[in-house]
């Protein structure tokens, strides 16, 4: 099944592309915005799993769905319902096993940038 059949499906559940689907430029695409790099550099720093809503972005929170999906339908995160919340987890294992260091790379280059020598 699809992840466009799963997302029709079913009331609740959202769509992941499974580990195979992941393609490279989704990802890159996806990590290119400096908002869903933010995310997931929190998914990163030691919160395996948040809710939307405890993210402090500086968009609004439509745009904030936006991200969220962009991410979500690239393969970086996966989320799911736990009651009224939209909790989201980095998808490390499978970024890691596709693409090696890729993920790594990219939040040591942010974390520079963020904070120059």
């Amino acid at each position: 099944m699809s992840a466009t059949e799963r997302a029709t499906t079913s009331g609740r559940r959202l769509a992941h592309p499974e580990r195979e689907e992941i393609r490279l430029e989704a990802v890159l695409h996806a990590l290119a915005d400096p908002v869903r790099l933010r995310i997931v550099r929190e998914l990163a720093d030691g919160h395996s799993e948040m809710a939307c809503i405890a993210f402090s972005l500086p968009v609004s929170k439509s745009t904030s769905t936006h991200h969220f999906r962009v991410l979500r339908e690239a393969g970086v995160i996966r989320q799911h319902y736990e009651g009224t919340s939209r909790m989201s987890r980095l998808r490390q294992d499978d970024l890691d096993a596709l693409f090696p260091g890729l993920l790594t790379a990219v939040l040591q280059a942010h974390r520079r940038s963020q904070h120059p020598a």
